[in-house]
């Protein structure tokens, strides 16, 4: 059991490294669309560290957060896209 914990954690570690590489991605993009789709991997990464989360703590309800936010992240990303076509 030990050993399961801490390959979650290594996982969860990762996970956040990679959600600061888009977020230094996010400030300093030389385009808007640089910046979107970076804001758009960071919510791809929180969706896989809900699921991570859910299967270390066995609970289902982390699953069920994770495809809410999935919804709301691909809603967002298309509303922001579509503002961007808008205002080039």
């Amino acid at each position: 059991m030990i050993v399961l914990e801490f390959e979650f954690m290594i996982i969860a570690i990762v996970l956040v490294v990679l959600m600061l590489v888009c977020f230094a991605r996010i400030l300093l993009g030389p385009t808007m669309p640089d910046r979107v789709v970076a804001l758009d991997t960071i919510n791809t990464l929180v969706m896989a560290f809900l699921v991570i989360l859910g299967a270390a703590f066995n609970a289902i309800i982390y699953i069920d957060v994770a495809i809410v936010y999935a919804l709301l992240s691909f809603v967002s990303t298309l509303f922001i896209s579509n503002y961007l076509e808008a205002k080039a």
